[in-house]
């Protein structure tokens, strides 16, 4: 992280909203406890994705406030599939992506990231939209292989959370950018773990 980044993020973080650091540590809960594989990660989605809805409309962030909002409904979503886990019948396994399939998340979310930004672009509503867009169409994507328990969602919140932490630096969210910041690293620990357990039921 260069030294003007650094400055602008500790600037940041001396006026920043009480709501939006509740959101962040929601946020960063919520993750943790995902890694663990715990259906309690989804409430704390929900109240964090929440509050992000309300400050991302507010600050005329449309994309990234809708983006919030499908995470809620995921939230709810997530937290009746995981409830599951209890009974070994119904419960969600962790399973893995095969490459055909990576393929075609990939080809499926890179399409729909141009045609997004292609919108954006022709009604001048973003200052980024090809990040703007890929950002918001790929977390829409993996949020239900999360859901789902997909083994390689992890990796792909590697790439996206490297993403927003350059777009949310663009439109002033310095909290955010922290948050994102220990994403990455807890997705590098949320794939080791979900990992261990994938091979741990494979035997």
């Amino acid at each position: 992280m260069d030294s003007t980044l650094l400055q602008a993020i500790l600037d940041g973080l001396m006026a920043l909203s009480g709501w939006e650091v509740l959101a962040s540590l929601l946020g960063i809960g919520y993750v943790i406890y995902a890694a663990r594989e715990s259906q309690w990660c989804w409430p704390l989605a929900f109240i964090s994705t929440s509050i992000y809805t309300v400050l991302f409309w507010g600050d005329q962030l449309p994309m990234q406030a809708l983006l919030n909002f499908y995470y809620m409904g995921m939230a709810i979503y997530g937290y009746l599939l995981w409830q599951k886990q209890g009974n070994t019948d119904n419960a969600v396994a962790i399973s893995k992506f095969t490459w055909v399939q990576q393929f075609a998340f990939l080809i499926t979310g890179s399409l729909l990231t141009f045609a997004t930004a292609q919108y954006l672009i022709s009604i001048n509503a973003s200052q980024s939209p090809f990040l703007d867009a890929g950002v918001t169409v790929f977390s829409v994507l993996n949020t239900v292989l999360m859901a789902r328990k997909v083994l390689q969602n992890w990796l792909y919140w590697i790439v996206i959370d490297a993403a927003a932490i350059q777009l949310y630096y663009q439109t002033g969210y310095y909290a955010t950018i922290v948050m994102f910041s220990v994403y990455l690293v807890l997705a590098f620990i949320g794939y080791v773990n979900w990992m261990k357990l994938y091979y741990q039921n494979e035997t």
